[in-house]
């Protein structure tokens, strides 16, 4: 897909006019921002969702404004290798990380061993999408829909076994807490990543699927898996057909993972409110959107301010919602 390059003064009104703006054309060393290339630390291997998600960030960066901008994979540790990596970085404008809600808000909570804090060590510089966990199972299993499991492991507590990418991620997580809301006990496994989780899924080796949208929707679309219910607040527009855990009777429940730019604390103002009018502009793009769409990702533009106050606000939540599952990662 080739994303056309927009007419100037649309492009100028996107980007709220800081290409205009003196204070935000300067990197804060001097001279026009960026000067040089823009090094994207991605936390993960490449072929991931948010590698996906990265390149495809830092392509149109690249395309539609002539930056650019290298994604740099350091992966390893549930990514915050690549987190401590863009904390140690020099503050200035010109490395930033692809930070999701598993490395920067859950896993502080799970290892022991972290000598970081997102909420101080970072800068939120541009929120870029967030993804639904989606509920699953084998479309030969007796499970129709998300009621039926729920009555099922009601009569036979912890006879029901689903499978996520790992102890401790998001997405267990979300497991963990439907049981909570529907006062049931089901068995989690955990994987070594969505591909293991899903194939066992599929081979009805796990009664269950609880994934990433984007992980699950080609499975999904192809008819193999039945997605009974997806986690978010609102509907997920790559599957409009399946109904919300809320909507099923559990009021409030909320459970997502959400994708964004990060820099190091120290980062000049200027190149942070650059970054992210940049970003901004990518999001209201109707084929960016639609790119991001076809991830089966959800793309959501924010200030920077806003997108520290969610880090800060999910960061303070899911301390409590990790120590109450007891997952822990050595």
């Amino acid at each position: 897909m080739k994303i056309r390059l927009w007419p100037v003064a649309l492009l100028a009104a996107l980007a709220g006019l800081t290409l205009c703006t003196p204070a935000l054309a300067q990197s804060g060393q001097g001279g026009a921002y960026p000067a040089k290339p823009i090094r994207l630390i991605v936390p993960f291997p490449p072929g991931g969702g948010t590698d996906i998600l990265s390149r495809l960030v830092a392509n149109k960066l690249t395309e539609n404004f002539q930056w650019t901008v290298v994604p740099d994979n350091k992966a390893g540790a549930g990514g915050t290798i690549g987190i401590a990596e863009a904390i140690k970085a020099a503050p200035t404008g010109y490395d930033m990380v692809m930070g999701q809600k598993d490395n920067l808000v859950v896993a502080p909570w799970l290892y022991g061993n972290l000598s970081w804090d997102p909420t101080k060590d970072l800068v939120a510089v541009a929120h870029v999408a967030y993804t639904p966990v989606v509920i699953a199972t084998a479309t030969h299993s007796k499970y129709k829909t998300l009621a039926d499991v729920v009555v099922a492991a009601r009569a036979a507590p912890d006879s029901i076994t689903y499978g996520s990418p790992g102890n401790g991620t998001t997405i267990h997580l979300a497991g963990n807490l439907f049981e909570k809301a529907a006062n049931i006990q089901i068995r989690h496994i955990p994987y070594k990543g969505s591909n293991p989780a899903l194939m066992d899924a599929l081979a009805g080796n796990v009664d269950l699927l609880v994934s990433s949208v984007p992980s699950a929707i080609a499975q999904i679309k192809a008819g193999k898996l039945r997605a009974l219910a997806v986690t978010s607040a609102a509907r997920s527009s790559s599957l409009p057909d399946v109904p919300t855990v809320a909507e099923l009777g559990y009021k409030g429940f909320d459970v997502s993972t959400w994708y964004g730019l990060f820099m190091p604390a120290g980062t000049p103002t200027s190149a942070v409110n650059q970054v992210n009018a940049k970003v901004n502009a990518l999001l209201a793009n109707p084929e960016f959107r639609a790119a991001i769409l076809a991830q089966g990702a959800e793309p959501q533009a924010m200030k920077p301010e806003q997108f520290g106050e969610l880090l800060k606000t999910d960061y303070a939540r899911w301390k409590s919602i990790v120590q109450a599952s007891g997952a822990k990662v050595e």
